[in-house]
């Protein structure tokens, strides 16, 4: 991982006077600069074949933020930073990890066969409070995003946020993502889904700002921009292959959708509709200028991914 690549830099004399010179060459420059100069060039042509190049950070590890500020800190360096796609810097999730998902697709739920009076979101609340560690994060997150901090303000979205991410980090997928991609078949189970996450504090707001100013917003943030990028990375639409997913692996998909939780980039179920899902951040194309191709394709990665 990038910490433990940081150290092996550190304890190398060449590489780690090159890792300060590129530091200082990223601080306050833009990229063309720093390339016109021999000698951010060159720390940057060293650093390629070093362990900090390939370095690689896990999700909810322990020195997570530092691991991603080092990982950007070669990583804006080596790219344009600006493209609309970025490579995750988390490690893949093999099929093996993805075994313990074993997550039948949401629509599976629906099937007529299946007995019409079960909930599943009903059933996936209870199996959470009948787990010690699932039962606290989860009535936690759900008493700060509640609270009130004044006749304006009807709760704190950065407390709110924070407990979400605790709550998907910190307890098993096997009872998260239960909640969160229970399948329905009737409206009142759908928006039992949809507050999952507590949406009028964690997701809805005012007034809607251009996704493409959302991107922006996130990309400031070394956990927001990685979360996103993992996003991408598992969830870009591939017509290659069986499920639309890259590689087949739809469970890497629906993990990385969980990871943006708790983010300024926070999806949701736009509606409680049981026939057709639709997902998307809290932001819309409007006043998008020229750039509203753009802005339309990034949106439509959440609000028609056949692989999500």
């Amino acid at each position: 991982d990038c910490v433990r690549a940081n150290e092996l830099c550190a304890a190398e004399p060449s590489c780690s006077s090159r890792y300060r010179t590129l530091r200082q060459c990223l601080a306050g420059r833009d990229r063309n600069t720093m390339l016109a100069n021999k000698e951010c060039q060159a720390a940057l042509e060293v650093l390629q074949e070093s362990p900090l190049y390939d370095c690689r950070c896990k999700r909810g590890m322990k020195k997570e933020l530092q691991c991603l500020q080092i990982y950007w800190s070669i990583h804006l360096g080596l790219t344009e930073g600006e493209e609309f796609y970025e490579a995750s810097p988390y490690e893949p999730v093999t099929s093996r990890l993805s075994d313990i998902f074993r997550l039948a697709s949401i629509f599976s739920g629906m099937d007529p066969a299946t007995n019409s009076k079960s909930n599943h979101c009903l059933d996936a609340a209870k199996a959470c409070n009948l787990n010690d560690n699932c039962k606290r994060l989860r009535s936690g997150y759900i008493s700060t995003c509640s609270k009130e901090v004044s006749a304006t303000e009807h709760c704190s979205r950065r407390k709110c946020h924070k407990a979400l991410r605790q709550f998907f980090d910190r307890v098993p997928s096997e009872y998260t993502y239960r909640l969160l991609f229970c399948s329905c078949k009737d409206q009142a189970c759908a928006e039992r889904r949809r507050q999952t996450i507590v949406p009028s504090c964690s997701y809805e707001d005012k007034e809607k700002p251009n996704c493409l100013d959302l991107r922006n917003t996130c990309r400031t943030d070394h956990l927001c921009r990685s979360r996103l990028a993992d996003f991408h990375t598992n969830c870009q639409a591939s017509f290659q292959s069986l499920t639309s997913c890259p590689g087949d692996n739809y469970q890497a998909c629906l993990g990385s959708y969980a990871g943006l939780i708790g983010f300024d980039m926070t999806p949701n179920y736009v509606d409680a509709s049981t026939t057709s899902i639709t997902i998307s951040p809290w932001c819309s194309c409007k006043g998008s200028g020229n750039m509203e191709e753009e802005c339309e394709k990034f949106l439509r990665d959440f609000t028609e991914n056949p692989c999500l």
